[in-house]
């Protein structure tokens, strides 16, 4: 019988443990996008705020604070939060999916495997639906490495933000900015 109890006792520990939410380490963890102006000046820049959750059924959220936006240049930081996201208006991204969880646990401890998904990416009042590729990596039964097998690219006139890049265009004096953009990302996840 005291066998009996400890095995449930053991399967119900095992169980709450299994239910424990992913949560994206963002200090180990980085989202990065790039910008191209003059046709061929190519420009690397990153969030410095965000966070994320994969839950037990699935669902996975990423939530940017577009005020978190680093640029290395602080005058263009502060033109991209006001004339382009318009922080004030619209202060967040959210990019959500649904994660097939058997395919998630089939990943050997030390091993990987390339999933292609559907997300939701919420931005600037306007939502789009968008494929994504990402190679998942199993560090440790509580750590996971994901990372964008390909670049995400956001087009600016599906989120309405053409006219804040032809804003930035004109103040900075420039000829083109592209309104195509290249997103990566590494995600630590940790349970």
């Amino acid at each position: 019988m005291n066998k009996l109890l400890i095995g449930i006792l053991l399967c119900t520990i095992g169980g709450a443990a299994s239910a424990t939410p992913w949560i994206v380490d963002s200090k180990n963890s980085n989202v990065n996008f790039i910008s191209i102006k003059k046709v061929n000046v190519a420009e690397v820049h990153h969030f410095n705020s965000f966070s994320g959750q994969l839950d037990d059924s699935g669902k996975f959220a990423l939530t940017i604070d577009l005020a978190s936006v680093w640029t290395n240049i602080e005058i263009r930081d502060i033109r991209m939060k006001e004339l382009l996201f318009e922080v004030g208006v619209y202060p967040r991204l959210v990019l959500s999916s649904n994660i097939d969880l058997s395919k998630l646990a089939d990943i050997p401890v030390g091993g990987t495997s390339v999933m292609d998904m559907s997300a939701e990416l919420s931005m600037h009042g306007k939502k789009q639906i968008m494929p994504i590729t990402v190679t998942i990596a199993k560090l440790s039964d509580n750590q996971l490495l994901v990372v964008s097998t390909k670049p995400v690219i956001v087009n600016a006139a599906n989120f309405d933000l053409t006219p804040g890049i032809e804003k930035l265009r004109e103040v900075a004096g420039l000829t083109s900015i592209s309104q195509a953009v290249p997103v990566s990302f590494v995600l630590n996840l940790t349970r």
